[in-house]
């Protein structure tokens, strides 16, 4: 990209003296990407960046953390999970707790080195902690498929798998007064980006799909800012992101996945928002069905943060009782939580 062009755009973004504009992104990543790459220190005061509820681990309730440690301190049983959620609380401690009273919790790289593990320990029971968006969701379809073909019986999943259309519009009915999104890139080279033109049609909302490069971030923004007030949709996105999206992907999750309604983090069920395996797959989950107790920690703010209803900020427990090495709150335990990088950016 030119550079006088960029610079151009940039001193647009940071002399803009219009109404105020909240932009909202709902990805992980990109959260991660826009305190990395300094970005709000580029805009005006005037656009403000908001942090949805596109961190899994953030969004994850205390009864899944719970059903977790359960079933890490089961004989023969061992707990596979991803860093992040190793260190969420649930109602009495976190997987790390457990570990440290003698519950077998393992951390991985990937869900398919659970099919290894479950292989050479037959006497082993394995639980993969199966969260995520659509991006993650076809990875734990071929993961029950490799076991179906080995003939695993001593593999699981616990699922809390989590879509994201339904809780846009939830943000959006209820309150958190967004004047655009930046459109998640690595959900929309799943579903395709039709998705989200849909919605922006639906809630008369501008959605932009980016990328994660600071510069790619700059255009999204600068295209949000100009249709702010006006609706539509634009896919900045296109050497990833199809307006289809990845058809052997969805075929996959199609197959071993069914549409179910789903607990939020801090927000409760909404309908239609998660993904449970179709009954004839049940026996490989391991007790996902019902898991909707969430209990924050007394003075934890996530729920409202997660839905721009507040600043990381706001909460009393930001950065005083609540910091990466204490974290109190989901959203202070991941490095995609708007806590945490509120935190090491010192946004």
């Amino acid at each position: 990209m030119d550079n006088k062009y960029l610079d151009n755009i940039i001193n647009e973004l940071k002399n803009y003296d219009g109404p105020e504009i909240r932009l909202m992104e709902v990805c992980g990543t990109h959260t991660a990407a826009i305190s990395e790459n300094g970005i709000p220190s580029l805009l005006s005061d005037k656009i403000k960046l908001i942090s949805g509820p596109g961190c899994p681990v953030c969004v994850t309730v205390t009864a899944v953390i719970d059903r977790l440690i359960e079933l890490s301190l089961m004989e023969n049983t061992c707990v596979l999970t991803f860093g992040d959620l190793i260190r969420v609380k649930g109602t009495k401690g976190s997987l790390a707790d457990a570990k440290g009273d003698g519950a077998r919790v393992k951390m991985v790289y990937s869900p398919m080195d659970s099919i290894k593990l479950a292989k050479e320990n037959p006497l082993m029971n394995y639980v993969f902690a199966a969260i995520g968006f659509e991006t993650t969701t076809p990875v734990y379809a071929l993961l029950i498929e490799e076991a179906k073909k080995l003939g695993l019986k001593n593999l699981k999943i616990l699922t809390s798998l989590k879509t994201m259309p339904e809780v846009i519009r939830w943000v959006v009915k209820n309150g958190s007064n967004i004047d655009g999104f930046i459109a998640p890139g690595h959900v929309a080279a799943v579903t395709g980006g039709k998705i989200f033109e849909e919605l922006s049609k639906e809630l008369q909302i501008p959605f932009v799909v980016s990328g994660f490069e600071g510069e790619q971030l700059i255009l999204t923004i600068y295209a949000l800012v100009k249709m702010a007030g006006k609706g539509g949709y634009k896919n900045l996105y296109k050497s990833v992101v199809s307006e289809a999206g990845n058809l052997q992907a969805k075929e996959m999750v199609e197959k071993y996945f069914e549409t179910s309604d789903s607990f939020w983090r801090g927000i409760g069920k909404i309908k239609g928002s998660g993904m449970t395996l179709r009954p004839e797959f049940m026996e490989f989950d391991a007790g996902s069905i019902g898991l909707d107790e969430d209990h924050e920690p007394a003075g934890c703010r996530c729920a409202s943060v997660l839905v721009g209803a507040i600043s990381p900020h706001e909460c009393p427990l930001f950065g005083k009782k609540c910091t990466p090495d204490n974290a109190h709150g989901a959203c202070m335990v991941s490095t995609e939580g708007s806590c945490y990088n509120y935190f090491i950016s010192g946004r």
